[in-house]
């Protein structure tokens, strides 16, 4: 009967969580419902007036084209080289801790630092052509706004130094479930390298994959510090344009638009990742 007692004492679940549920409304629910709310409403009332304005505005489409390329090269590269560095790792070379926290180093670094590390080297005296002088080749204006191309492959460079870490990080958390019985028994029945990487590793990697692939690409919806370090406003992009309808021409409605459209297509996405490859998993099984 005591047990029973003090079985009835437990509070339901939905108290032990609704203070985890306050707090989470309040810390992202309010502020959330506030900004779309300021990209519709205005002094007269409901209005569409300042998605009009953002439609109407030549640097939105610009920074949607760029922040989309942008997406577009460096997600593939970054897996590339994150999957390329694990399996890397798993290897076991000499020295392979060493290397682990050498490629972690950049999630230690902020985005803004990350851009200006590397604006003291693509700037015009910056270390790469100091080195190119050295050499003989001359110095390239990397940065030049009438250089579309050598901007673009200077803030891909960035990024792909900044974040890659990201993604190796989840992807080596992912290869520590795999069960190395797995793994054995296919190199028993004499599957090669390439055909275990294929059929054994892969396919477990796929939450850890899934979950990177997400992460990464809402993620890089937000780019902002690095570009903005690099070539201010020649490269425009989603979050900057947020950033300079807020800050230098002072109309939040606008600015909040933006916001909402990046927080949309951020969402739209992860659903499109999760359904895709979940109906993938379906049909390989």
């Amino acid at each position: 009967m005591a047990r029973a007692r003090r079985t009835r004492a437990v509070p339901p679940a939905y108290l032990l969580i609704a203070p985890s549920v306050v707090f989470m409304a309040l810390l992202l629910g309010w502020p959330m419902v506030s900004g779309i709310l300021q990209a519709f409403v205005g002094p007269d009332g409901v209005t569409g007036a300042y998605l009009q304005r953002m439609n109407s505005d030549p640097a939105f489409w610009s920074a949607v084209r760029n922040t989309l390329l942008l997406i577009v090269v460096l997600l593939p590269l970054q897996f590339l080289f994150a999957l390329v560095m694990a399996f890397l790792l798993q290897a076991r070379p000499k020295g392979h801790a060493l290397y682990f926290y050498l490629w972690a180093i950049p999630l230690a670094v902020s985005d803004l630092a990350a851009g200006l590390v590397w604006l003291s080297i693509f700037t015009d005296r910056g270390y790469l052509n100091s080195v190119l002088e050295t050499l003989g080749l001359g110095s390239v204006s990397w940065l030049s706004y009438e250089n579309y191309g050598s901007m673009f492959v200077a803030i891909l460079i960035a990024e792909l130094w900044r974040a890659t870490s990201l993604v190796l990080v989840i992807v080596i958390s992912g290869m520590q479930g795999i069960p190395k019985d797995y793994d054995e028994a296919a190199n028993v029945f004499g599957a090669s390298y390439l055909q275990r990487l294929r059929h054994v590793w892969l396919p477990l990697l796929k939450p850890s994959l899934q979950v990177a692939l997400i992460l990464r690409t809402i993620l890089a919806f937000q780019t902002f510090a690095v570009a903005q370090a690099l070539t201010g406003q020649d490269f425009p992009v989603l979050v900057g344009e947020t950033y300079r309808w807020y800050t230098a021409l002072q109309n939040p409605h606008v600015a909040s638009a933006i916001a909402m459209v990046v927080m949309a297509v951020s969402m739209v996405t992860a659903v499109i990742y999760l359904k895709t490859l979940r109906d993938s998993t379906k049909g390989a099984s």
